[in-house]
């Protein structure tokens, strides 16, 4: 009988999405039905307990102050200046303005945390420059959307404090974890604009020499270090009040809160519209997090309840998967499932069940979580479903369509895959700072 609800609640899983319902309440519902038909009215009180267990969590206090931060740093305008300086420093380079579209995004991702706000920011920044010196239209909204994606995953990221709280590890230890391989990713995508636009000069032509020889070089350099200072110092504050110890991340996303507003008041942007934008976005964020996490609760709690976990071992050893089997295949589900939802269903839905597999395995919690953050990346960018796709459009000229969109981001994702297998090969790229820091 178990064996049949649990099987019934991943086809209506899937069911629920394929329909276009929101995924919190395709969970909570789930969660609620088949409960009631396994238990009875009593799985209530055990979703109810979950429910504040979450409410209760002092580390996830977090989210909204990261939130805060970010929306602070977005009306700020930090990032215009910013490009603005690097794309002079680089645009005598093919491909420079591109370069510079990665650079200035993994800055901005580094202080925000939030794709939509570093996507958004990014394109409305890069985009009409990119394609005013005539680069290529897709390679143009591939550099935005991977750029923008990295906010999830180099520190900052409420996406990692989430992890950090499911998989019981320390948030700290977790943004150590995540900032190789962020910083690596964002030199692959470096590394490939450079190469395709040697091979295809016509992709990313360089500025002008007359151009570039109206500013002086020194003006550049001057404005480009002043321009940096500020969200420096910013990661300083929150990054380096926890590595040092200082703080604890729930703490450190106060001050980061705080510094950012800080920020808005030396650029001169802070108003009382600005301030009542910023309050009512991170409320729309916070509230659509906490409701996936209770929504994801009701369903895991069930999933567990009927021995979900026990069948999933079960089925691995009898497919005879082994240890890597069974890595691979929660891999790939992370990386399916990253086409239809988002990055806080699917660490809801895989963690709960794979975490526990591949820890009796031999895994550490903290790789486990490292890879999945690396992967992750994808969800923002694999069609139908990756937002990212979906700010590029609404900000892009009505002749990049849609089709050029989802072409755009193809070798990024492949990147993506990439840097994901060289984390697995050498798992020192996640693990090697964290454990450094631990000692």
């Amino acid at each position: 009988m178990n064996e049949l609800l649990i099987i019934l609640m991943f086809v209506f899983l899937i069911g629920g999405l394929l329909t276009g319902h929101p995924l919190a309440f395709v969970l909570g519902g789930i969660g609620s039905v088949i409960g009631i038909i396994g238990w009875g009215p009593s799985i209530f009180d055990i979703i109810v307990t979950r429910m504040y267990d979450t409410m209760t969590n002092y580390g996830l206090v977090a989210i909204p102050l990261f939130v805060l931060m970010a929306n602070f740093l977005m009306y700020s305008e930090i990032a215009d200046g910013l490009f603005e300086s690097v794309r002079y420093l680089f645009g005598g380079v093919r491909g420079g303005l591109a370069v510079a579209v990665i650079l200035v995004s993994t800055v901005f991702a580094a202080t925000t945390g939030i794709v939509g706000a570093s996507v958004i920011s990014m394109g409305l920044l890069g985009i009409p420059v990119l394609l005013r010196y005539g680069y290529d239209k897709q390679l143009t909204v591939g550099v935005v959307c991977a750029g923008g994606s990295l906010g999830i995953l180099i520190p900052p990221s409420i996406m990692l404090v989430i992890m950090a709280t499911y998989a019981q590890l320390s948030v700290g230890q977790l943004f150590l974890a995540a900032i190789p391989p962020g910083l690596l990713l964002s030199l692959a995508y470096t590394i490939y604009i450079l190469v395709m636009c040697h091979l295809h000069p016509e992709w990313g032509p360089a500025m002008s020499k007359e151009e570039i020889a109206a500013v002086p070089k020194s003006v550049v350099i001057q404005k480009t270090l002043v321009n940096l200072v500020p969200p420096m110092l910013l990661i300083l504050g929150v990054l380096g009040s926890i590595f040092m110890g200082v703080t604890t991340p729930t703490e450190a996303s106060g001050v980061g809160a705080f510094l950012a507003f800080l920020l808005t008041l030396l650029y001169r942007k802070f108003n009382l519209e600005m301030l009542h934008k910023c309050v009512t976005e991170t409320a729309k964020t916070t509230a659509m997090c906490f409701v996936i996490l209770y929504g994801a609760n009701a369903f895991t709690s069930v999933f567990m309840g009927l021995g979900g976990d026990t069948m999933v071992v079960k089925l691995v050893k009898a497919l005879g998967l082994g240890k890597w089997g069974a890595f691979f295949l929660m891999l790939a589900i992370v990386f399916v499932l990253g086409c239809f939802i988002d990055w806080i269903g699917i660490v809801m839905i895989v963690f709960p069940i794979f975490l526990p597999l591949l820890s009796s395995y031999g895994f550490s919690k903290l790789y486990i979580a490292g890879i999945s953050a690396v992967l992750l990346q994808t969800c923002f960018l694999t069609p139908p479903f990756g937002y990212a796709l979906f700010y590029a459009k609404s900000i892009v000229p009505p002749h990049v369509t849609i089709k050029d969109i989802y072409k755009g981001i193809i070798p990024f994702v492949l990147i993506i895959c990439g840097v994901t297998a060289l984390c697995v090969i050498f798992p020192k790229i996640i693990t090697g700072w964290a454990m450094m820091a631990k000692m």
